[in-house]
């Protein structure tokens, strides 16, 4: 059952975890705390399966319980949980203006040739709308 309307924001450990879910699909706990193992910090399995839990009753996970070993999901699409994180934080920081944020991210970072380019290709593609 997927819920579409999410209040719960998810913490930083919760986006880990839902990244690892994103980027595998469904996956049992001791598959993503080995994933966040290898890929971000040490962390215990029970410590793991805790936050996995708490992350079903947040409705930030599903859980299927039809097998033996139960196997979680997000419960919603990443891009709808990043695009709702960011619109936050655009909010929160930067009073809405997408375009200081932008400002402020070109002049923080290095961007390629080609990160450019791509952003001409998007700002022509949203002036023809």
């Amino acid at each position: 059952m997927k819920k579409e309307n999410h209040t719960a924001e998810p913490t930083k450990s919760e986006l880990e975890i839902l990244q690892v879910l994103w980027e595998n699909g469904p996956s049992t706990v001791r598959f993503v705390n080995d994933k966040l193992n290898e890929e971000k910090r040490s962390v215990q399995y029970t410590s793991t399966l805790k936050l996995m839990q708490i992350m079903v009753e947040k409705a930030l996970l599903n859980r299927d319980e039809s097998q033996m070993k139960h196997v979680y999901s997000a419960a919603a699409e990443e891009q709808q949980t990043k695009g709702a994180l960011l619109d936050r934080f655009v909010d929160t920081l930067y009073k809405g203006s997408a375009s200081s944020l932008l400002m402020q991210l070109l002049g923080n970072r290095k961007t390629s040739k080609k990160e450019l380019e791509e952003m001409r290709a998007l700002l022509n593609k949203i002036e023809k709308k």
